[in-house]
């Protein structure tokens, strides 16, 4: 599977074909960017059928969710995108109560050539909306799709070739060898989701040139359910969250804290709504996906040999890298299911004295990318904003928020930094360019800059140093 490979001494070819289209102006024109976003969402509608088949061939992955967590997000995307172009791009007047006559302006400059370096688990969704915010900003850009999906690798890099203009956007393939020659040269701005281990990597390469970056890099997402809450509406929402895409998706629900008094009610209601999802067991339905790579199969399965936990649903196998839905209760800190993001269909169940305890176990982990929290309560929800951190926080749902194409999408600390989707995937790729204009008329107000230095030019000139601040309260 490695013949479509880009050669390596290919790589440093490509990226200065990109850096000479950039600086020739290729991606500038507002009409060519449109144009372009156009033509990347008819890739997506005329060949759905054909992306669906790649990834089902890569990993079982269910047709249904292709179309309606990958496919279809991202056309719309593209067509909100080109028609908020205007406004995005239009120079910000800014207001200025001492520099009025400067004309003080901010430009959206596009920052240069960027690198995209995708996962596997979302591979459409996660190498083309960065290129959608590419083509927005006026960048060129590389596209790096994961090798372990080598089916929509290859199909997307034919796909780019037909539909986009070559000379500012291409695909490099390759497993770790061409990622490392990626990372040697110097782009203009990197976006990256995947893990921590392998963003470090790219952050020190990336560091080596002052390269800024985007991070998406999930970590272990807590759920906070409410006994007081509807529990069976919260299980279902829940496990459908954790079965959609075999739970490889770095916003899934990763562990439940729940008071103790509750949890039978809760896994109760899992138990219910699992049967109702996959009356005849997940894995034997065409509703349910694979984990993609026997090794991604062996360290979940690790996972849920190791645990101390009691399962209570699921924890079947197969050999097609098949794990079912599977809950853990009884689960504690510093069991196998809390080493690492578990990033598949395993949910472990945490039962806590109360909701306080709760928020200081959230709070004593790495800042995860969501906080889901199923509660009435305003008062406690209030208290999870200013007491927790995370990237996103959700209430009464999970997933759902990617749907919201409006919000920033990003992390925090050891979940990452920068945002996406929408406008803010046009920020990131977008240097905020300050501008003022000094006309000559200002010459008079300006004359107390030039020696020689007086007193009394230097009180106009420091005004601030000199003005009494006002008494402490």
């Amino acid at each position: 599977m490695t013949d479509f490979y880009t050669p390596l001494e290919e790589i440093p070819k490509i990226r200065d074909a990109l850096h000479d289209a950039f600086r020739a102006g290729v991606s500038r024109p507002l009409a060519w960017r449109k144009q372009q976003l156009h033509q990347l969402a008819r890739l997506l509608q005329e060949n759905g059928d054909a992306i669906t088949q790649s990834l089902f061939d890569d990993f079982r992955k269910p047709k249904h969710e292709v179309y309606f967590a990958e496919i279809a997000p991202l056309i719309t995307r593209c067509i909100e995108s080109a028609a908020n172009l205007e406004d995005w791009t239009k120079p910000e007047i800014v207001v200025s109560k001492s520099a009025a006559k400067f004309q003080p302006k901010v430009y959206r400059a596009p920052k240069g050539v960027a690198l995209i370096i995708a996962p596997w688990n979302y591979p459409v969704m996660l190498s083309l909306q960065a290129l959608i915010g590419a083509i927005s900003a006026g960048c060129c850009a590389v596209v790096k799709p994961s090798e372990i999906v080598p089916s929509y690798a290859r199909l997307i890099e034919t796909l780019i070739r037909k539909y986009l203009d070559n000379s500012a956007y291409r695909v490099v393939n390759g497993a770790p060898a061409q990622a490392m020659e990626l990372l040697r040269l110097q782009w203009d701005h990197i976006i990256y989701t995947g893990n921590g281990r392998v963003a470090r990597i790219i952050a020190r390469a990336a560091a080596e040139h002052l390269t800024p970056m985007t991070l998406e890099l999930g970590g272990k997402s807590p759920v906070i359910v409410d006994p007081a809450c509807d529990i069976d509406l919260a299980a279902k929402r829940i496990l459908w969250g954790k079965c959609n895409n075999a739970g490889q998706i770095c916003v899934a629900p990763d562990y439940i804290l729940i008071p103790r008094s509750s949890q039978d009610e809760f896994i109760a209601a899992l138990k219910k709504h699992y049967a109702a999802f996959y009356p005849k067991g997940a894995l034997s339905s065409d509703s349910y996906g694979r984990i993609v790579s026997s090794l991604h199969w062996s360290r979940l399965k690790s996972l849920l040999d190791r645990t101390q936990g009691e399962i209570v649903l699921g924890g079947g196998v197969d050999d097609k890298n098949g794990i079912e839905p599977t809950v853990v209760k009884n689960v504690k800190d510093g069991d196998s299911l809390m080493e690492e993001e578990i990033f598949g269909p395993l949910l472990a169940v945490v039962p806590v004295d109360s909701l306080s305890d709760a928020i200081s176990f959230v709070n004593s982990r790495h800042h995860a990318l969501v906080v889901y929290a199923f509660t009435d309560s305003e008062e406690l929800k209030q208290r999870l904003v200013e007491t927790t951190r995370s990237g996103n926080i959700v209430f009464n749902d999970v997933f759902q928020q990617m749907d919201v194409m409006e919000l920033p999408m990003g992390g925090v600390g050891e979940s990452g930094y920068g945002h996406q989707v929408l406008k803010a995937s046009f920020d990131a790729l977008t240097h905020h360019r300050s501008s003022i204009d000094v006309p000559k008329t200002s010459e008079d107000l300006l004359s107390v800059r030039y020696p020689p230095y007086t007193e009394e030019h230097s009180k106009i000139m420091a005004g601030a140093a000199f003005t009494k601040v006002a008494a402490r309260v």
